[in-house]
C-alpha cells in the first residue's frame, strides 16, 4: 500500500510516500480503507525530530471505511464509514482501536470527515472537558483561524455559549473569520485585544479564553477573563514563556489550564475521542460543525502540503486526498 513516511535525515526528517506492507488488524483492533486524511502542525514538528532509523508513520486523523474488524471486535462492521484518531492515518489503510472511531454521518464528505477528529476532539476537550463551558458563557479564541480554533468557534456556538469574540493576525483572515456570525473578531495587529473585548462583553471580560498563542498573549488573556475565568492552554505558537501577576490570578479567582494528548494514557486519549462522539455526533449530521477546507493535496504530493502549511496562509484545515475521488459529495 501507499503510506507518507518520515525518513530521517541528520538536518531532520522528510516526508514522502512509500509502498508498505498493509497492516494486518489483531483480535482487537480494526482495518480502515483511508479516504482522506488532514494535516496538522504537530506533524511538522515530529519530522523534524526525526534524523535517523526506520522510517516513521505520520498522521493523527482519517477518514474512511472499515475494511476489516479483529475477531473481538462488535462495535463496527465492514463498510461501516468512520473517522479516527491515532498513528498513521496518512495512508491507504490504518489500523485502529474500535474506540478510535466515530461514524460519519451520511451527509458528511469524506473531506469534512477527515478534518474532523484531530481539531475538535483537541477543541472539545479544551472547550467542554477542561473549560467546562456552560450554555451563555462567553468565550474567546485565540489565533482562530487555525483548524482548533475555528473548531472551538463551531463547538462553542453548537453548545449554546453567550458572546464569542476571535483574535487574528491577519487583515484578510479577520474578514473571513468575520462570515462565522461571531461577536467580535480582533486583529491583534492593529486593534488593542484587552480594549475590544472589554467594549464587546460590556466590561465584565470573558468566561473562558481557549489560547493556541501562549506567552505573547499571556498577561493580556489574563486581563481579559472575567471573575473565576478558565483560561485554556493548547498551543504556544508566539512563545512558551510568560510573565504572570499572580494579583490578577488571585483577586479574579482564575483557573489556568494545560491540555495535551503528549502525557495522556492510551486510556486517557480514547476517553476524550468517545467524550467529542457522545457531544458532537448530533450537531455534526445537522450541519453545525463544518470547518472550512483551504485546500486539497493529493496523497502524493504531501511535502508540497507540509511546505504550504509553513507559510501560515492557510484559513481551516489542509486535507489529503488518499483515495482521488475523496472529494466527491457524501
Amino acid at each position: 500500500m501507499r503510506a507518507a513516511r518520515i525518513v530521517g535525515e541528520p538536518a531532520g526528517g522528510k516526508v514522502t510516500v512509500l509502498e508498505v506492507p498493509c497492516p494486518e488488524p489483531g483480535p482487537d483492533e480494526v482495518l480502515v480503507r483511508v479516504k482522506a486524511s488532514s494535516l496538522n502542525r504537530g506533524e511538522i514538528l515530529q519530522a523534524g525530530r526525526v534524523t535517523s532509523g526506520d522510517p516513521v508513520p505520520i498522521g493523527v486523523e482519517f477518514a474512511g471505511e472499515v475494511e476489516q474488524v479483529g475477531a473481538r471486535v462488535s462495535r463496527w462492521r465492514a463498510g461501516d464509514r468512520v473517522m479516527g484518531h491515532g498513528t498513521g492515518g496518512q495512508a491507504e489503510y490504518v489500523v485502529a482501536a474500535p474506540l478510535a472511531l466515530m461514524p460519519v454521518p451520511d451527509n458528511v464528505s469524506w473531506v469534512q470527515a477527515a478534518a474532523f477528529p484531530n481539531v475538535f476532539i483537541t477543541a472539545h476537550d479544551a472547550l467542554i472537558t477542561n473549560a467546562r463551558m456552560q450554555p451563555g458563557e462567553s468565550v474567546l479564541v485565540n489565533a482562530a483561524s487555525s483548524g482548533i480554533g475555528l473548531a472551538a468557534i463551531r463547538i462553542a456556538q453548537a453548545m449554546g455559549a453567550g458572546r464569542i469574540v476571535a483574535t487574528t493576525r491577519s487583515n484578510d483572515k479577520a474578514d473571513r473569520l468575520k462570515t462565522l456570525g461571531l461577536d467580535c473578531v480582533v486583529n491583534v495587529s492593529t486593534h488593542d485585544q484587552v480594549a475590544e473585548v472589554s467594549a464587546t462583553t460590556e466590561g465584565a471580560g470573558v468566561d473562558v479564553i481557549i489560547d493556541s498563542v501562549g506567552g505573547t498573549v499571556f498577561e493580556s488573556n489574563l486581563e481579559c477573563l472575567a471573575v473565576q475565568g478558565r483560561l485554556v492552554n493548547i498551543g504556544r505558537l508566539g512563545s512558551a514563556t510568560a510573565s504572570i501577576d499572580l494579583n490578577t490570578l488571585w483577586l479574579k479567582r482564575l483557573q489556568l489550564i494545560g491540555v495535551t494528548f503528549r502525557t495522556r494514557t492510551e486510556t486517557e486519549r480514547l476517553e476524550c475521542v468517545q467524550a467529542a462522539a457522545r457531544d458532537l455526533m448530533a450537531p455534526l449530521a445537522a450541519g453545525l460543525l463544518n470547518t472550512p477546507i483551504d485546500r486539497t493535496y493529493p496523497l502524493e504530493d504531501i511535502a508540497a502540503g507540509h511546505e504550504y502549511m509553513k507559510t501560515d496562509q492557510h484559513f481551516g484545515k489542509i486535507v489529503l486526498l488518499v483515495d482521488p475521488a475523496a472529494d466527491e459529495a457524501a
